[in-house]
């Protein structure tokens, strides 16, 4: 009659050889596309609002100081501070960070280094002005003031 057999195991196994290729691509998209956060923020940020902005091109020529109550008033009481990278710091000791900042960029770009206040929008106007007066003494001539973006009605 018929010569042919039935085969009757049949197995159906998942590949499993291009695995450790996706999962490589995966982990580079994600190692590329994460944007790491360089300082950790130890002020109160609550960041006023303007309907007027314009964006920054390029961001590597912008240091960041934020000012405003520590989050932590156990440890480093409740009147506003400034904190630059890490560390907070006194009015006094901007022009040395200014002059860090400015030694960390190339010699053609240390003119065009731009600070960004990050202000609490319940910070005293006095503390603001002592940052001011010290940026003029470092020669920090370009100043921004971070805020967000306000919805016009």
């Amino acid at each position: 009659m018929s010569k042919f057999k039935k085969k009757t195991e049949v197995k159906q196994e998942i590949p499993t050889s291009s695995m450790p290729d996706v999962v490589f691509m995966l982990l580079f998209f994600f190692m590329v596309t994460t944007e790491l956060r360089e300082t950790s923020i130890e002020v109160k940020q609550s960041i006023p609002k303007a309907t007027q902005l314009r964006k920054l091109m390029r961001k590597s020529l912008v240091a960041n100081l934020y000012i405003g109550e520590p989050t932590k008033p156990a440890l480093f009481g409740k009147e506003p501070k400034i904190q630059a990278d890490d560390v907070f710091i006194e009015p006094k000791d901007i022009v040395r960070w200014v002059n860090e900042k400015k030694s960390e960029l190339a010699e053609n770009e240390r003119d065009q280094l731009t600070v960004s206040l990050k202000v609490d929008k319940d910070a005293k106007r006095g503390i603001i002005s002592d940052v001011e007066i010290e940026l003029r003494k470092a020669n920090a001539r370009k100043l921004l003031y971070s805020t967000l973006q306000d919805k016009e009605d």
